[in-house]
């Protein structure tokens, strides 16, 4: 399918307008058909197929057990939903670091089978080679840089980073080297907020925040979180816009009444 027959609004080049005029993005993840839907026609900017996958929808701890293929599936599914935002696809753990040559086969492969606009990668100076192999392509890119999900082991913790001037620092340049590089925008996950603002004072693509404070350029949330499905998850940057829990819980629970007591179907209910 072509661009033309995507017939995306919202592209790279409308990302790096909206910044520019100070207009706001909205980013949400979505795994599935008929979410992206919704999320869709209530006029989001970009879908993140995150590989958060692995934890809302197959109930992993961390995301590092998500495989390239079950990315695919869920970008399919959500490519087919959409018409308007631009859908990024994260590349899982182990299909781009260390190695240049299968960064490229895997980001080649979730572009070709999957049909996205463009994909997410997590770190810094330590992927470059890997980022330029991939933009060399002709992919687009977005970046990742604070909290990266997928180095969790070597954190060790979900704190929030770069309180350190020295990790601060580093931050920087790695968003300026990620520009640099090629990448049309950056997700910052769960930084200081003036730290937040000043990458994005820092750089002309637009920044993207997790947890980052409200002067970058756009913010992104998992769906699961601000739906309030998940009720163990509650960090300081979440703002739920509904208890989807308590209402599914008693949709259910009023449905198995119904079932039991006979109620269900009812006389309209029925052929």
């Amino acid at each position: 399918m072509s661009v033309e027959g995507k017939n995306r609004i919202i592209t790279t080049q409308r990302l790096l307008e909206m910044k520019a005029k100070g207009e706001k993005i909205a980013m949400l993840t979505a795994y599935d058909y008929t979410s992206a839907r919704i999320v869709d026609e209530a006029g989001i900017d970009i879908i993140l197929v995150g590989d958060s996958a692995a934890n809302v929808m197959a109930g992993h701890e961390t995301t590092l057990p998500i495989t390239l293929d079950q990315m695919i599936y869920h970008a399919q599914s959500v490519v087919r939903a959409v018409k308007n935002p631009m859908v990024v696809v994260d590349m899982p753990f182990g299909t781009y670091q260390g190695d240049s040559k299968q960064a490229v086969f895997s980001a080649i492969k979730i572009m070709k089978e999957s049909e996205a606009d463009a994909l997410k990668v997590e770190g810094g100076a330590e992927i470059l080679e890997s980022l330029r192999r991939i933009l060399s392509t002709g992919i687009p890119v977005m970046g990742h840089l604070g909290l990266t999900p997928q180095s969790i082991h070597k954190f060790g913790t979900y704190s929030v980073r770069a309180r350190e001037e020295e990790e601060a620092k580093k931050l920087i340049e790695d968003a300026i080297a990620l520009e640099e590089v090629g990448c049309f925008a950056i997700v910052l996950e769960k930084i200081p907020a003036e730290l937040g603002a000043k990458v994005a004072s820092c750089v002309k693509i637009p920044i993207i925040g997790i947890g980052a404070g409200n002067g970058v350029d756009g913010q992104v949330l998992v769906m699961h979180d601000m739906l309030g499905i998940n009720k163990e998850f509650s960090p300081r940057f979440l703002r739920r816009y509904h208890n989807l829990y308590e209402e599914m819980l008693k949709a259910f629970r009023n449905y198995i009444t119904d079932v039991k007591s006979g109620d269900f179907p009812n006389e309209n209910e029925q052929y």
